[in-house]
C-alpha cells in the first residue's frame, strides 16, 4: 500500500530557523492522528509545509509516492484537502457555492464546474447531513454548520487525506461532539486524517495516534495511550495534571492543584 503522506526527518520553520525538526510520520489507510502542543511551537507551520505553502528546511515530504518538491500546487490539492479553523471567504456565496469549490484543483484552466462536480458536492452535503442548507448564504448558518460546510468542501476535493486545523475551536459543546462523530465517520470510510487540537479529551476520543509538538523543537509521535500521559501534558502546559476515566469510560484531564467547585 502506497503511503498517503510520509515525513522523513523533516525540519520546519522560517528564514532557515527551525521551529521543530526530526519529524517522522507516515499516514495510510483509515486513521486519525491528532496534532497537539502549545501555541507557537509549529503546528500551523507543519500544515503549511505539508500543503506546499512553505518548503521544508530539511528532510523529505512524500505525498502519494511523489516527493512534494516535484508537485505543482494543484497536484498537491488533488491529494490533500485542508479544513481551516474558519471560513473567511465571500459571504455572498451559498453553501453549495463553497462546497463545489473543492473541485477547483480538478478543473482545467478557466473551466467552470460541471454536472459531475455539482453531483460530488451534493454527495458531500448529503453525507454530512447539511444538504437542506445548500442554498443558504455562508454567513447565515451556524458555526457548526459552517465547519461541516468546510469539511464537505474538503470531501468534494476527492482526496484520501484531510488536514483539519482545530476544527472544533469555535463550536459549542453540542456541535463539538457532533463534529467529532463526523470525523470518526470519515476515518471509518477509509480516509486518513491529521487533526490539530488543544483538547486532550478529543484526542482520547477519536485518535489512533498523537503527534506532540513540545518545547525545544521536540516532536514525539506514537499511540495515544503511550504518548498522551499526564507527565507529558504537565511538561507541555506547565500544570500538575491527571488523566481520569469517567463512569461512561471517557478519559478526561483535570488539574490536581485546583480545588473542586462548591
Amino acid at each position: 500500500m502506497t503511503k498517503r503522506l510520509v515525513l522523513d526527518g523533516v525540519a520546519i520553520g522560517y528564514d532557515g530557523q527551525p521551529l521543530a525538526e526530526g519529524i517522522d510520520l507516515a499516514l495510510s489507510g483509515s486513521s486519525i492522528t491528532c496534532l497537539m502542543g502549545p501555541n507557537g511551537v509549529g503546528k500551523t507551520t507543519l500544515f503549511k509545509t505539508v500543503l506546499g505553502i512553505l518548503p521544508p528546511l530539511r528532510g523529505r515530504i512524500v505525498i502519494g509516492g511523489h516527493d512534494i518538491s516535484t508537485l505543482r500546487p494543484e497536484q498537491i490539492a488533488r491529494r490533500i484537502a485542508h479544513v481551516p479553523q474558519a471560513y473567511q471567504g465571500d459571504p455572498t456565496h451559498t453553501v453549495l457555492d463553497i462546497v463545489v469549490m473543492g473541485r477547483t484543483a480538478r478543473l482545467g484552466l478557466f473551466a467552470s464546474p460541471g454536472r459531475d462536480d455539482y453531483a460530488a458536492a451534493w454527495r458531500a452535503l448529503e453525507a454530512l447531513g447539511i444538504a437542506d442548507i445548500a442554498d443558504r448564504s455562508a454567513d447565515r448558518i451556524s458555526g457548526g454548520q459552517r465547519q461541516l460546510m468546510l469539511i464537505a468542501r474538503a470531501l468534494t476535493q476527492d482526496t484520501e487525506l484531510i488536514i483539519m486545523d482545530e476544527p472544533t475551536a469555535s463550536l459549542d459543546l453540542g456541535n463539538r461532539f457532533g463534529l467529532l462523530d463526523q470525523i470518526r465517520a470519515l476515518s471509518a470510510g477509509g480516509l486518513s486524517l491529521l487533526v490539530s487540537t488543544h483538547e486532550p479529551e478529543h484526542a482520547f476520543a477519536i485518535a489512533d495516534r498523537v503527534m506532540i509538538f513540545g518545547h525545544e523543537q521536540r516532536v514525539e509521535v506514537g499511540p495515544v495511550d503511550e504518548i498522551l500521559t499526564a507527565e507529558r501534558l504537565r511538561k507541555l502546559y506547565g500544570f500538575d495534571l491527571a488523566i481520569e476515566t469517567t463512569a461512561m469510560g471517557r478519559r478526561v484531564v483535570t488539574r490536581c492543584d485546583q480545588p473542586p467547585p462548591r
